[in-house]
């Protein structure tokens, strides 16, 4: 069994979840970066008028996971830690930046950032991406 398959049901960008975001990205398998655009709704907003910072965070650690599985290393999310700059404004267009830094043998560190339409650093984050195994153990429940 795939214990990472994609059923298109992610939250940021299944194509398939009724609720998610439906982010597409533009991946650079080679130069390890990707970039997405989203433009945040009422719906997605904790204080008014300004995007919920979970959902902040949930941007810049998709951006970081989805370039890591793309590059085709099977790794899920161990740490993340954000930095919020600037209030994410509601109906104000964003861009989702991400890199990968550096790997260390399961060890994958990388960065992400949001920026608004001047390029300014609205949040930004580093998070490390641990490398596992796709398959289920066998005897595992």
């Amino acid at each position: 069994m795939d214990l990472l398959a994609d059923e298109g049901m992610c939250f940021i960008c299944g194509k398939r979840n009724p609720i998610g975001l439906k982010v597409e990205f533009d991946v650079d398998t080679e130069g390890l970066q990707i970039s997405g655009c989203f433009t945040p709704q009422p719906e997605h907003q904790g204080y008014m008028n300004i995007m919920h910072g979970g959902l902040v965070a949930a941007l810049l650690d998709e951006a970081m996971v989805k370039l890591v599985w793309e590059a085709g290393i099977p790794a899920v999310s161990a740490s993340l830690e954000v930095r919020l700059n600037k209030p994410v404004r509601i109906g104000q267009p964003i861009m989702i930046k991400g890199k990968v830094e550096s790997r260390k043998g399961r060890v994958i560190l990388a960065s992400a950032r949001l920026e608004d339409q001047s390029g300014n650093a609205l949040a930004q984050a580093s998070g490390t991406c641990v490398v596992v195994s796709r398959k289920e153990e066998p005897g595992a429940s």
